[in-house]
């Protein structure tokens, strides 16, 4: 063992927060060989992963599935001994329930936006194809660094194909407002390719031309498990967190749920003291995994620019209902489930149809059918808060219009995720531009988490193992400079040709 490996196990990193992100970030420094503690403000770790059952039916109770064409969430599934229960869904077939009638989800489009008018026949009306179809009469449009990809789209093809398929595709996955979005955050290839062609539709056909000629099976190489873009975990993904805090304290580290970070106060040049509760935490490094909020609360004495930006970030409340019915009772359902557009002012924005998607739900309780469905968008705050029993009522209402369910439920469950869905409008990367820039400043410090480079899982493990490589770097150069001096006091040659 080398001089820099034995220094960087002595070195002590903290981590505050213990959703996916900060679980990432621990699990790289602790596998690295640095000591770390990880502190979680809540009684649970894993974040929005939770998983749960209801009526003896194993179920996600927030999020259900890993991007697959990401590497970072299939890789660290395998490194915590996930690999053999990850599980491609049963069926991806989904629907798009608009003006009353289930129509199948369209192909060839890329978050809903259309390479031509006919991917789309079905779901808009004539007029709304007809729209489409104007954008190749229309002058470019000005993006510059970022713009609104519900504005945009709207602008080169039409408001119908905002509202029906770009809303209640980026609505689930960030329970925002498309018009309000980041194109550049949220459809980064669409948004490149926009700057570079005239046309909306010309841009469209260039992000799926270099889909086509990217490995057909690229995802499938990864995981082993055929190209499925997404992948699921037997027995739930929110299982993972609970994998991952097993491995970091296998690696030595430590974990503390119901402990929240109220303050950050340097100690010198590089050092830091972290103060949870009566604790006072000695620490080389922090890695702060927490929502925006929190994360600006503990920045304001030291980076105060930081925290400004930091505050500024909004959040998006939402509620999964989960629901669980006697399979003999339940109707003919097609595919996975569906989304909703908001356009059509329902209640529900999506529902998943987990005893068809995921056969570990299936396999768990064969005699029942699990679904669920989830309620909330930014600015609906009122929806999130109705009583339970409201919640379930109106999902039911919902799902009898869309599918024709009469039955009543055995059991029911609501999940609120309050402020979980950070949102991300134009700006939003100049904004963590920013931010990183200033914790930088400050030795021994970074930001993780779903505030910054995006929302779903991989992304989310993305910006851990950014934040952990950075601080691990900064702690191996801290070594070398202090072996060189140490050097030097002891030979003033070293260092020094001669």
């Amino acid at each position: 063992m080398n001089a820099d490996t034995t220094r960087s196990q002595g070195s002590h990193v903290v981590v505050a927060g213990g959703g996916i992100a900060g679980l990432a970030a621990a699990h790289r420094l602790a596998v690295a060989g640095h000591r770390v503690t990880l502190l979680e403000a809540g009684p649970r770790l894993g974040g929005k992963l939770l998983a749960g059952e209801i009526a003896g039916a194993p179920v996600d109770l927030g999020a259900e599935s890993l991007l697959a064409r990401r590497p970072e969430a299939v890789a660290l599934a395998r490194a915590v001994g996930l690999g053999d229960r990850l599980q491609a869904p049963a069926t991806t077939t989904a629907s798009v329930w608009s003006r009353g009638e289930l129509v199948p989800m369209p192909k060839g489009h890329v978050m809903g936006v259309p390479g031509d008018a006919h991917a789309v026949e079905g779901l808009l009306s004539e007029e709304g194809l007809r729209r489409i179809g104007l954008d190749g009469e229309l002058p470019p449009t000005e993006i510059g660094d970022d713009i609104a990809i519900g504005a945009y789209v709207a602008d080169r093809m039409g408001h119908e194909v905002v509202d029906r398929l770009v809303e209640p595709l980026l609505g689930g996955v960030y329970a925002g407002d498309a018009y309000r979005i980041s194109m550049r955050a949220a459809v980064p290839a669409l948004f490149d390719a926009a700057r570079e062609h005239p046309t909306l539709t010309a841009a469209v056909r260039a992000v799926q031309r270099a889909g086509a000629a990217a490995p057909a099976d690229a995802a499938g190489a990864a995981t082993g498990l055929g190209g499925s873009v997404f992948l699921g975990v037997d027995g739930g993904v929110g299982t993972l967190p609970g994998a991952v805090a097993d491995a970091i304290r296998a690696a030595g580290g430590e974990i503390l749920t119901d402990a929240p970070v109220t303050e950050l106060r340097r100690t010198g040049p590089t050092g830091w003291q972290v103060v949870s509760g009566d604790r006072v935490l000695t620490a080389d490094a922090v890695v702060l995994a927490t929502p925006a909020g929190p994360a600006a609360a503990l920045l304001a004495a030291h980076a105060p620019a930081a925290a400004a930006e930091l505050e500024a970030v909004a959040y998006a409340s939402m509620a999964l209902v989960t629901l669980a019915f006697r399979r003999s009772d339940m109707p003919a359902l097609p595919g996975s489930g569906f989304l909703v557009p908001p356009v059509d002012g329902h209640t529900i924005k999506a529902s998943t149809f987990s005893s068809q998607k995921w056969r570990w739900v299936t396999d768990g309780a064969p005699d029942l059918f699990v679904l669920r469905t989830s309620v909330g968008r930014y600015g609906e705050e009122d929806q999130v808060h109705r009583e339970d029993a409201d919640l379930v009522a109106a999902s039911l209402k919902d799902l009898a219009a869309a599918t024709g369910l009469a039955a009543r439920p055995v059991a029911t469950t609501v999940t609120r995720w309050l402020g979980g869905l950070p949102q991300y409008p134009v700006g939003h990367l100049a904004r963590v531009a920013r931010v990183r820039e200033a914790v930088a400043a400050l030795p021994g410090l970074r930001v993780a988490g779903a505030a910054y480079d995006g929302v779903g899982i991989p992304a989310c493990i993305a910006s851990a193992h950014r934040a952990a490589d950075e601080i691990a770097d900064e702690i191996a150069g801290g070594i070398a400079d202090e072996i060189i001096a140490t050097s030097k006091r002891t030979d003033p040659g070293a260092g020094h040709s001669r």
